[in-house]
Parts: C-alpha cells; sequence; structure tokens
C-alpha cells in the first residue's frame, strides 16, 4: 500500500519558534535552471496550513481536484511532454517488441475446488484480463464462465473476485471498472450458464462468503457515495451486509454496523462447518483486530464479542466444533497457532497449538485433517505440515528460492494446490497430497526463456544503525562486477508487507537486456515478523530510507552498478520510498521511478482510505510524529536548485486508492526546484487505478516506457 521518507528540515522545537513558510520555494519559475525542458504550469494558490506553530505553503493545491479544468488542461500537456520524450528513444519500439513476445504464454491461477467443480483463471498470453474456467473433475474438459475481456472493448473492466458457492452451483464475482476499489458484485448460475438479477454495489474491501444452505452470502461496504467525488471522498462506516440469491440490494440484511467507530471495517466468513460466522474487525492497516461471533444455526443470536481490544494479529483459520484454530502474533512476534474454547473464552483457556518458531508464520489453512503453515524463512518460503494436535509431520519440498501460495481447501478435502515461482521461474501450479506428502505438476507455463541463463543470491548487508538486511540480487550468468552494469534496486518497506521471490516478464526482460535487478528486504515491511515491522513504523520510518540507501550503497561499493548505473523503484507505499531517499540522496541514484506513490505526507489522510495509513505512518495532528512526517515528507523536502536524479512518475486518473493528487503535486514541485540537466516525466494513465485489473496492454507499454527511460538515463544500450 504505502511507505515514507525524506531530509529533516529542523527539529519542531527550533522550527515553532517561528511564523516560517517552510518546505517551497516562493518564486514563480517554472523551469530548471540548467535544463533545457519548460514545464507545463501548474496551478497554484496562495494557500498555507499551520501544523503545531509551523506554517506550510501547498501551493499546488489546486491539483487536488482532479477534475478542475486547469487540472485536466496541466495533465494534457504534462502527458504530451512525457510521450515527446519518450518517443524519441530509439529502443522504445524494440523493448515493447521483446516484452509482448515473452509476455505470449499461457498464466495460470490455482485452482479451487466446489462441488465437483475446479474453477481456476487462465490467461492464454496477451489477453488483458484472464479468464475464469470450471471443468468438472480433474481431467475435464475446461469451459469459460466468465471472460471479463467482454465486459469492454478495451480492457479496462477486470474481474475483482470470484466465490464459488459450497456446491459449485452458484458464483457471486466482483467488477472493478478502470482499476477503481469500487466493485459491483453478481451472480453467476453455472446449472443455466448466465447471470442472475442480483447486482450488489458499493463495495469496498471486501470479498464474500456464503452461508451454509447457498442462498445467499455475507458481504462489506459503505453507503451510496457521491458520484462526482466518489474517487477522493473518505471512506468511514463500513457495514456488513447478507445478500440472499434473488433479491434486490435494498432488502439485504444488515449483520452488523458500528455507527459509533467510523473507522470500523469487517470481514464475514462462514466456518466450513456451517455453523458460525466468524467477523473480523478491522481499523485502518495495523495489524491488530478483534474477532466477533455470530452462531448461524440460532437465527436469534447476537452478536458475541470473543476479542475485544486491538491488541494482536488475529486469524480465524478454522474450527473442530466449538474449538477455533486461531493464528496470532500475542505475545509471538513472529506468529504461533493457538486454541479458544468458545466454551471456555476466557484467556486463561487459550491453548498452544503451533509455537513460535525462528521463521516467521504467515499463514494456516486447514486441509485432509492436517495444518499447513506457511513461514518466511529470510523472506522466501518454507512449508511446514503439521496434525491438528501440533505435532509436525513433514516439510513440503519446494523447487528452489521462491514463493509459495495457496495450500487451500476444506478439512474433508484429500488434497489442495499451490502456487510456486521465483525470479526466473513463471509460476507453476502444484497438486499437493495431503496423505502421501507428494507434489505433481497440475499446470505448467511455457516461457521462451532459459531459466538456467540466470542465476539469484541472497546477501545480507549492514544498514546504517547495523542491522542485517537481506537482499536478493538476480542477473545473467556471467556478469562482470567492475561497476558498469545497469542496475535496478526495488523495495517496499511497509505496512507489515513481505517482498519476497516472483517472476515477472518486465524483470526478465530488464535483466535479459543486461540489467541486475535487486530487491531490498528492508524494515517496515513483514519479512521477520512483529518487530521488523514496528522499527519502521511512524517515528522510526527513517529506518526503511537508511536500509534502503544502504542497499544502494552496498551494490556500488561491491561493483554491481555505480551512482550513475543505479536506478531505485517502488510503487505505492514504495513510490513513497523512492521519493524520500532521492530527496535525502540525490547524489546516489542516476534514476528514480515512482509509481503511484504516497508524496504528501501532511495531508495523505484526507482522501478515500488515507486515514487507515495512520497506524503506518503515525498522523500530522500529534507533534512528534508531525515532526518525522515533515522531516521526510517527499513533496516537502525538495530544495532548490538542487540535481535530482533523472525520475519518472507514474499514476493514474482512477486510483482512489492512493489519489493521483500525491503524484501530481510532487511532480509539479519537483519540475519547478530541479537544478539539473535531468528530465522530470510524469507518466499519467487514463483508465486506471493503483494498478489491479491493469489490462496487459497497459502494462506491456508502461514497461516499456519505463525500460526504455531507465537505459537512456543510466547511458546504457540494451542488448536486444
Amino acid at each position: 500500500m504505502l511507505a515514507t521518507r525524506l531530509n529533516r528540515q529542523g527539529s519542531l522545537a527550533r522550527c515553532a519558534a517561528f511564523t516560517i513558510i517552510a518546505g517551497f520555494s516562493i518564486t514563480g519559475c517554472q523551469q530548471a535552471q540548467k535544463s533545457s525542458f519548460v514545464y507545463p504550469a501548474a496551478p497554484r494558490t496562495d494557500q498555507v496550513d499551520v501544523y503545531h506553530g509551523v506554517s506550510i505553503a501547498d501551493p499546488f493545491r489546486p491539483l487536488e481536484n482532479p477534475d478542475a479544468p486547469e487540472t485536466q488542461t496541466w495533465i494534457t500537456a504534462e502527458n504530451e511532454v512525457t510521450n515527446s520524450y519518450l518517443s524519441a528513444i530509439p529502443s522504445r519500439g524494440a523493448i515493447k517488441d521483446r516484452l509482448t513476445t515473452l509476455w505470449d504464454y499461457e498464466k495460470y491461477g490455482t485452482p479451487v475446488m466446489r462441488g465437483d467443480r475446479y474453477f481456476f483463471t487462465m490467461n492464454d498470453g496477451l489477453q488483458n484480463q484472464s479468464v475464469l474456467y470450471t471443468m468438472r473433475g480433474r481431467n475435464g474438459t475446461p469451459k469459460v464462465v466468465l471472460d471479463p475481456n467482454k465486459f469492454s472493448t478495451d480492457g479496462t473492466v477486470a474481474l475483482a473476485g470470484w466465490v464459488p458457492s459450497h456446491n459449485g452451483r452458484l458464483l457471486a464475482y466482483g467488477v472493478s471498472k478502470s482499476g477503481s476499489d469500487w466493485q459491483e458484485w453478481k451472480v453467476f448460475d453455472l446449472d443455466i450458464f448466465h447471470d442472475r438479477t442480483d447486482i450488489v454495489k458499493w463495495v469496498k474491501f471486501s470479498g464474500a462468503s456464503w452461508s451454509p444452505d447457498d442462498r445467499g452470502f455475507y458481504y462489506s461496504r459503505y453507503d451510496k457515495p457521491n458520484e462526482a467525488t466518489k474517487f477522493e471522498d473518505v471512506n468511514y462506516h463500513q457495514k456488513l451486509y447478507y445478500h440472499r440469491v434473488g433479491q434486490k440490494q435494498k432488502h439485504d440484511k444488515l449483520i452488523y454496523q458500528r455507527a459509533d467507530e467510523k473507522e470500523w471495517g469487517f470481514g464475514g466468513s462462514v466456518t466450513d462447518d456451517g455453523k458460525l460466522l466468524i467477523i473480523s474487525v478491522w481499523k485502518g492497516t495495523a495489524r491488530k483486530n478483534l474477532i466477533f461471533y455470530k452462531d448461524l444455526q440460532d437465527p436469534d443470536a447476537e452478536v458475541v464479542e470473543l476479542i475485544n481490544e486491538f491488541e494482536a494479529e488475529y486469524e480465524v483459520v478454522d474450527n473442530d466444533g466449538s474449538i477455533l484454530w486461531v493464528r496470532t502474533d500475542l505475545n509471538a512476534p513472529r506468529g504461533r497457532l493457538i486454541a479458544i474454547d468458545l466454551n471456555h473464552p476466557a484467556r486463561t483457556n487459550w491453548k498452544e497449538i503451533i509455537p513460535e518458531a525462528k521463521e516467521t508464520l504467515r499463514g494456516v489453512s486447514a486441509v485432509g485433517d492436517r495444518l499447513i503453515a506457511s513461514y518466511l524463512k529470510d523472506a522466501r518460503t518454507l512449508i511446514k505440515v503439521f496434525y491438528t494436535d501440533g505435532t509436525f509431520s513433514r516439510d513440503v519440498e519446494l523447487p528452489g528460492i521462491g514463493t509459495a501460495r495457496g495450500f487451500g481447501g476444506k478439512r474433508t478435502d484429500t488434497y489442495t494446490h499451490y502456487a510456486y515461482t521465483s525470479f526466473t521461474n513463471p509460476g507453476s501450479i502444484y497438486r499437493y497430497d495431503v496423505a502421501t506428502g507428494k507434489s505433481t505438476v497440475f499446470r505448467q507455463p511455457k516461457v521462451d526463456v532459459d531459466p538456467n541463463q540466470y542465476v539469484t543470491k541472497q546477501i545480507f548487508y549492514e544498514s546504517k544503525d547495523g542491522t542485517r538486511v537481506p537482499m536478493f540480487i538476480t542477473h545473467k550468468k556471467g556478469l562482470t562486477l567492475d561497476g558498469s552494469n545497469p542496475t535496478l534496486l526495488y523495495g517496499y518497506g511497509g505496512f507489515n508487507i513481505p517482498i519476497t521471490p516472483s517472476f515477472s516478464v518486465s524483470r526478465l526482460v530488464w535483466m535479459e537486456m543486461g540489467g541486475v535487478y535487486a530487491v531490498a528486504n528492508i524494515r517496515g515491511g513483514g519479512e521477520y515478523g512483529k518487530a521488523w515491522h514496528e522499527a519502521g513504523m511512524k517515528t522510526k520510518k527513517q529506518n526503511v530510507f537508511d536500509d534502503f540507501i544502504a542497499a544502494g550503497e552496498w551494490l556500488i561499493a561491491n561493483q554491481y552498478t555505480s551512482k550513475k548505473k543505479l536506478a531505485i523503484m517502488g510503487g505505492s507505499n514504495g513510490g513513497l520510498l523512492v521519493g524520500a531517499c532521492m530527496t535525502q540522496r540525490p547524489d546516489l541514484f542516476g534514476a528514480a521511478i515512482a509509481a503511484v506513490g504516497v508524496m504528501d505526507m501532511l495531508r495523505f489522510k484526507e482522501f478515500t482510505i488515507g486515514w487507515a495509513w495512520v497506524s503506518d505512518y503515525g498522523t500530522p495532528d500529534n507533534a512528534d510524529e508531525f515532526e518525522a512526517l515533515y522531516a521526510y515528507s517527499p513533496l516537502h523536502n525538495l530544495k532548490d536548485g538542487v540535481a535530482y536524479p533523472s525520475t519518472m512518475i507514474t499514476t493514474a486518473d482512477h486510483d482512489d486508492r492512493v489519489v493521483p493528487a500525491h503524484s501530481f503535486k510532487f511532480a509539479a514541485r519537483l519540475q519547478e526546484a530541479h537544478g539539473g540537466s535531468n528530465p522530470v516525466l510524469i507518466r499519467i494513465e487514463t483508465k486506471a487505478g493503483h494498478g489491479a485489473g491493469k489490462p496487459t496492454s497497459k502494462r506491456i507499454q508502461e514497461a516499456a516506457d519505463m525500460w526504455a527511460f531507465l537505459f537512456k538515463e543510466l547511458d546504457a544500450k540494451p542488448k536486444l
């Protein structure tokens, strides 16, 4: 989701003694001092906000309104500058052609079994959206259920989620337009192979869970938004509903709401035995939640507050009658599995099933009367199988350094499926026999690439404060360590989200052309559990940027690259990471790509779901957190006359997660302040959002633009 960081401009104590206009030049010059670029003039205002006695100018506030005529004029002009620059790069077309060629292979999703039907997604290669298929039995003939490519002519309407009923006869599915988080849910009937009349609107941050009789499903939504401002307005007061198939949404039953807690959100999930509705209560992005439940066997049952303190993360894995198996980090920063008896729910009666290990426990599933536990060991997947009493059974053998996901199913299933991928493996789907521990290939794509031509290694380096940080480095074999290699350093560092090995056609093309790809597993993420995450939160966020900067310095010191050949990249929270690091250390990087980033750390909580990020970032409403936020906020730490790296900022007009105003304001201010000859471009995608559901055609074009830009700015010739 997000990230943050920048230089310190002085302590709050010092700034509070004066009334100052901080963070911006008051001049109106839009032309960089040494650049041949003349950038479009952005709409301006004399807006000044006061935080804890500090007056801070926000001259580009008008860009927060994406639909204003002056903003639209600026967007058009900026895209013209960007497109003109990119179209003049000779290698751009050849890079796009190679991306298109390699992208053209079958891609499979992990299958789900319901009744006698398999459900899985597949993309035949260059389809804009993956298609949902079903088949009867393991060797049945696949049949198209939903083809999102027919939802629109340009591929910008995506299948946002799908959940088959227990008997496999009905399918609830969500649709998202232009990458928005807003979704509409519908019901597909597999007996007649056609949609029912159901339409469920205003759904956001929710899936669906079928009731045990398959006559309806639980979901969460917000009140009807203002149509004109629904991509910017804050989202509060989510409610949990039950939708009966065949009825209009206005008749949906309200299951739970909290009018006194506007920030609370609800995830409803029915246990496999159909007896309980588990309600996970979340507040923002904090990895702390509540667990409530409702007895579905009693129509008059009230919601019971089982865990009613936001003190730890709790995930209900399954139940055995009145016993809930719950994964938690309570008194276990790296995670453990406990059992809670609903008949004796006092904490003194909680029992430990799988104790905390050296590795980080990221998930547990109950399949075939086994508990399949997914761990992270130095940011790579490790899978262990236990009996339901917690006794260790076996490890699941994986092909190498990579990531395995899946292992879903029911306790009555005798097998499950998982996907395995790495930096050079495109993602094979395996069927796993729970009783024997044997994995067999279910689907395996064929890509025009030889993984044996590449090597992945994991190194550990020291950050500024001596913390040991892991980093993956992947490149073609035979690389010469002479400091001349174009190198792309990627990071995220936030919200307890780990960055693990995964396959990407675009990254493969980067390496095929001679580039080095490095991933730094910096603090703020979830690689080493709760402590690793908290070491990069709020007033400790500077650790995240120090870790990333240290990664760049290690790559240079070890002759992988040089300052002029080193590029950094990140998206969302990672876009903040890039903005902060290029502002703090503009001398260290040759180029930067900041994608859909959080750049204004003083106003992030004023839009859509931004308020939820306070748990990770802190809030400018608190004096100490304001000081930290202001010290690294990318927008507020740009300085006039500084030569910044060649920069491409990317965003989208329908991004209602990190609203494009962050990127708009950062780009306008960077173009104004920049004192070097390097280009500062902003690429504004249309009919797209934060990234989910982006059609293949747009993804290929975006990758071609980024790689062409980087190879040119790093003064490297792509090997095509």
